[in-house]
């Protein structure tokens, strides 16, 4: 297990966890977000080949439509 903060909450994931697979449990699939980790925005097309560390800072964004 490793230990990642998702906008400043510790989240405990499996090992060589992906991004992708943590948006996933997250529910976030489908949905428009910004991610960025360590600092450093993260496009989408890389998603599925980044995988997280111990200690990793993420922060997520959900963009939400509305009139």
């Amino acid at each position: 297990m490793i230990t990642v903060f998702i906008n400043g909450a510790a989240r405990q994931l499996t090992h060589n966890c992906s991004i992708a697979a943590m948006i996933e449990e997250l529910g976030y699939t489908g949905k428009r977000i910004a991610l960025e980790r360590n600092g450093d925005i993260v496009p989408r097309s890389l998603y599925a080949e980044k995988t997280l560390t111990d200690g990793d800072k993420l922060e997520i964004v959900v963009a939400v439509g509305g009139g």
